[in-house]
């Protein structure tokens, strides 16, 4: 069984043991979050003068400048860089250069080449302006997941120092959908390459008809204070050098004269068996990358708590600011202007610092509101706050994220991803039965939308943390709202029509949810305890402290 659905059931089996008394006086400052004031800031940050919100661009500035003005407003001081609001985060775009050249030389025979674009395509390195391999030996590591204690690694009994590892990008079966999710993203995949010597990975395409890989906008990465690549979702610092992806056909010839057929182990794998091995082929490729770099900033704000010792620990509300830009014209429309996506939940955090600051006294734990940059480009700019916070990273308590929370319709039930990994189901249980509200299990596991968002950035630097989503209840006992959201989604997600002007928006909805991760934030901050990992959990395990 699923353990959210568990953990919910046994929660409503015994109301009397989960419901928390939740202070009266958080309770008092809920009818001060207006639906006009959600409106108002997403008119303005969703308007066309910020042209997209793009990181490093003026209308970036512009969106910082707001968030900024509105949080001084509501008395949240500065805690960004040298007192500031801002952390600066510099963002590195790159860009494989034309002429870039791949062969393979299968077992005694003369070199073949791969034409790049359709038989293998190259990820841009942000960190190595030009990446050569000749002749490196080939491996094959299944998915590339290394998890003894799940008892199975592609890595075990295979030599791969100073080689390049071949991965199928197939989904395995054998997981759950936590450790799916963790194991096949990119980022891990690709550091478990590098902890392992590998001096390339090359990701074979998952389906016949599957287009490689090309990035014309390029591969943005955030780089640290000392001029390396802190940041990536495509770079892994160590060995690993070449990132690239092969098509089926390409991953057929590395295979020619190994020991077993691209049948065989694939069907193992599919039957949760490791079937890795040597492969008699050697790769030579070459290319260049080009960058252009821009300083984009993250915002951050801060109201110190109450009590002279747990004010020295953090409660965050994040979300973050930037969007897609201008782009390529969709029935004439041309910036995307990310009203859903995310200016809305921008307002959220917003006025969830207002209700902080109505309060008749601090919580116990201090609040840091936090707007981050580059989330579209990789959860960049969360990702480098997590690693390098303007407080020392061991006060982080919580994260309450908020990404689209999809406001066109009541909210009448909510799916708290990441809620059932550590003790925070509890606050969230406090705070939607006060509201009413009905917690419903993520209805897409599959989607990955746990790592999908700003929260993951701090749950992979040990801290607990959730975003809420809206569930499927409607008022009609239909229970479809998904539908619908897949249906609007369909018309507007990254697109132009995510727009202020003719949008539809549930501004009460909005203020539900504002209230919402505002009493689970207060809760957190008024407990004497801080939150802990679930015991057992993956994610616990894996990077909790």
């Amino acid at each position: 069984m699923n353990k959210f659905i568990f953990a919910a059931g046994l929660l409503l089996a015994q109301t009397s043991l989960a419901q928390q008394t939740i202070d009266p006086a958080a309770l008092a400052v809920l009818p001060t979050v207006q639906p006009a004031a959600l409106e108002a800031h997403v008119r303005y940050l969703a308007d066309d003068r910020l042209r997209g919100r793009l990181p490093g661009t003026p209308g970036y500035q512009l969106a910082v400048d707001y968030v900024t003005s509105q949080l001084k407003q509501n008395g949240v001081q500065p805690a960004g860089d040298k007192g500031t609001y801002t952390q600066k985060v510099r963002l590195r775009r790159a860009f494989v250069e034309v002429g870039a050249t791949a062969s393979y030389q299968p077992v005694g025979g003369e070199a073949q080449p791969l034409a790049v674009g359709s038989a293998i395509s190259f990820y841009p390195n942000p960190g190595q302006p030009v990446v050569a391999v000749a002749k490196a030996p080939l491996v094959f590591a299944g998915y590339g997941i290394s998890a003894p204690e799940l008892k199975y690694d592609d890595y075990a009994n295979l030599d791969t120092r100073g080689r390049v590892v071949v991965i199928t990008r197939q989904a395995p079966k054998q997981f759950a959908d936590n450790e799916r999710q963790y194991f096949t993203d990119l980022r891990t995949v690709l550091e478990n390459a590098a902890r392992h010597g590998a001096v390339g990975v090359l990701l074979a395409a998952a389906h016949a008809d599957a287009r490689l890989p090309e990035f014309p906008k390029g591969v943005v990465s955030a780089m640290g204070s000392d001029g390396q690549v802190a940041v990536s979702r495509s770079y892994a610092a160590g060995a690993t050098q070449l990132v690239g992806s092969i098509s089926p056909a390409t991953l057929q010839q590395l295979f020619a004269g190994a020991a077993r057929d691209t049948g065989q182990v694939l069907s193992a794998l599919r039957d949760g068996k490791a079937a890795s091995l040597p492969l008699p082929s050697r790769l030579s490729a070459r290319y260049a990358s080009r960058y252009q770099d821009v300083d984009s900033y993250n915002v951050v704000g801060r109201l110190t708590g109450s009590d002279s010792k747990l004010r020295s620990e953090y409660v965050v509300h994040s979300a973050h600011l930037d969007h897609l830009g201008v782009g390529p014209a969709i029935n004439g429309d041309s910036i995307f202007n990310g009203a859903h996506d995310n200016a809305t939940g921008v307002s959220s955090v917003l006025e969830i610092s207002k209700l902080y600051a109505g309060l008749k006294g601090r919580p116990r734990r201090s609040i840091l509101f936090v707007l981050v940059t580059g989330e579209e480009m990789g959860l960049l700019g969360s990702a480098y706050f997590a690693k390098f916070p303007t407080v020392p990273k061991s006060a982080l308590v919580a994260d309450i994220n908020t990404d689209m929370p999809t406001i066109i319709a009541p909210l009448l039930a909510v799916v708290p991803l990441g809620a059932d990994h550590s003790s925070l189901l509890q606050p969230v249980r406090a705070a939607a039965d006060y509201l009413k509200l009905t917690i419903e299990p993520d209805p897409e596991p599959t989607q990955n939308r746990f790592i999908r968002s700003d929260q993951y950035s701090f749950v992979v630097q040990g801290v607990p943390a959730l975003h809420i989503k809206y569930g499927n209840k409607t008022a009609d006992g239909k229970n479809n709202l998904s539908e619908t959201v897949q249906a609007w989604r369909a018309l507007t997600y990254h697109k132009p029509q995510d727009n202020f002007e003719g949008g539809t928006f549930d501004w009460t909805a909005g203020a539900q949810y504002a209230r919402l991760n505002f009493l689970i934030g207060y809760q957190v901050a008024q407990a004497t305890a801080r939150p802990t990992w679930n015991k057992g959990d993956f994610f616990g395990v894996r990077f909790g402290k």
